[in-house]
């Protein structure tokens, strides 16, 4: 059976509590993540075959990595060994985090040092469906830049699917050029776009929608969307699906849904809403694993984004990087929290 392929930079997340008493514990809990990987993983728990392209150093803890991935299913057989460095970065775990901020420790890390020759994309692509990427990889530098150009070049040639998650990262694009300097031209080849307004139009240069209120209704949510999503339509043809992620802040707690769209039709999933939450990091990479799981499964339109919008909302609920629950067990979790 063909595979999904992400391709990305595996992260370890090291998480110091917020009141600093790890000082005195001497220890923080540590994740291993980044956002293909969260996809990867995602859907390897959904049993679907999926493969895992990165690069990490050729020492104990990277090999313990690769043999925890490949435990859960996940083929690293591709995996580049070089480097010396895993990427990490240090993030506060908690419900609110509005005073504290990422610190990314990633720079010359394995994948960072990835070069325009370190991987053959025609024989990686060789029994691959979906090739999936995220913005943070062209983010990094402009070599990785590069290389998801090649990536895409050789998906398209293939025929194969390509999804593509804006992820915006205001302290990446570090190295002279903005992501709307770069982005459009990798979204050209690009079938399935997955973001948010905001993210969305900074990343392809359009005018960024003024913020609106965490008590905007669904509808003027679905109508700023369907702007949008027209645009990109016109300017990417090879563009057949968009789907956009509303989450607000509201006190502790946060309301959730999204929309999703072909040329021809958009809809909306269900809303959630929580007074608390557990921890953010990951959801999006969640929510995009749904949607190809949706794909997969050949699913509606309809019944793809509302399973997004569950895998989502109930990864706010679990201390960790990836999903660790089912599908059965998605939809049913998150009952509780839904909306009229």
């Amino acid at each position: 059976m063909k595979k999904v392929l992400c391709f990305g930079e595996l992260l370890l997340r090291i998480c110091p509590d917020v009141q600093g008493n790890w000082i005195q514990n001497h220890q923080m809990s540590c994740y291993v993540g980044g956002a293909e990987l969260n996809v990867a993983t995602a859907l390897a728990l959904w049993k679907k075959p999926v493969a895992y392209v990165s690069a990490l150093p050729d020492n104990f803890l990277a090999t313990q990595i690769i043999n925890h991935l490949e435990s859960l299913e996940i083929d690293c057989s591709n995996i580049v060994r070089n480097g010396s460095r895993i990427g990490t970065y240090y993030l506060p775990q908690g419900t609110d985090l509005k005073n504290t901020e990422v610190i990314y420790d990633r720079v010359y890390s394995s994948f960072a040092e990835l070069n325009i020759d370190s991987l053959d994309w025609e024989s990686l692509f060789k029994d691959i469906q979906i090739f999936h990427f995220s913005a943070i990889c062209p983010a990094l530098n402009d070599t990785i830049a590069v290389i998801c150009k090649q990536a895409i070049k050789y998906a398209q040639s293939a025929g194969i699917f390509i999804s593509l998650d804006f992820n915006y990262r205001a302290k990446l694009w570090q190295y002279g050029k903005s992501p709307s300097a770069v982005m459009p031209d990798l979204t050209q080849g690009v079938n399935l776009i997955m973001g948010n307004i905001w993210s969305t139009s900074r990343m392809l240069g359009y005018a960024i929608p003024a913020e609106v209120s965490d008590q905007v209704s669904k509808e003027e949510a679905n109508l700023l969307a369907q702007k949008l999503n027209n645009q990109i339509f016109e300017d990417f043809p090879a563009c057949k699906f968009i789907a956009n992620t509303f989450r607000f802040d509201v006190g502790r707690g946060l309301r959730y849904f999204a929309s999703y769209a072909t040329p021809e039709q958009q809809v909306l999933s269900k809303s959630y809403y929580a007074d608390s939450i557990l921890d953010k990091v990951g959801s999006g990479d969640c929510f995009m694993a749904g949607l190809l799981y949706g794909l997969l499964e050949e699913y509606s339109l309809q019944d793809t984004v509302d399973y997004a919008a569950a895998a989502a909302f109930s990864k706010l609920f679990i201390s960790r990087d990836a999903t660790n629950l089912t599908p059965e067990v998605i939809l049913n979790s998150v009952k509780k929290y839904e909306q009229n």
